[in-house]
């Protein structure tokens, strides 16, 4: 994923230098910044659809009601990652799930609010 972002802003710079270095002289300055702004875009356009926005995924884990019993669910995910019958079980694997890739847990309550967050983040 990284290899692909680090092409697209070397594309990215090499268009902007090119308009910059006057590919056509007589363009006006809104003109040239018409064309990066539009360059940019494709570029997200295409990360996009490839599946590589430019926002970074997170791993943060929530501990979440789930049926009669208790799930682990990462931030953005529709499906769980573990299903556990009490919330303490469920509680200690987002915990491991945080810990390796420096996460927060998210624990709900069974009516689906918050009840707490635990940070294992590096920041």
């Amino acid at each position: 994923m990284e290899e692909v972002e680090a092409l697209a802003v070397v594309a990215l710079a090499v268009a902007a230098v090119e308009v910059g270095n006057g590919m056509n002289n007589s363009m006006s300055k809104t003109q040239k910044n018409s064309i990066v702004e539009a360059l940019r875009q494709i570029i997200e356009v295409i990360l996009k659809a490839m599946g590589r926005s430019g926002k970074k995924r997170t791993w943060h884990q929530h501990v979440v009601p789930y049926e009669d019993d208790w799930a682990v669910r990462r931030e953005g995910n529709q499906r769980i990652t573990s299903k556990h019958r009490k919330q303490s079980t469920a509680i200690r694997k987002a915990k491991t799930l945080a810990k390796r890739y420096k996460a927060d847990v998210i624990i709900h309550r069974e009516s689906g609010g918050i009840r707490e967050r635990i940070s294992y983040s590096e920041d």
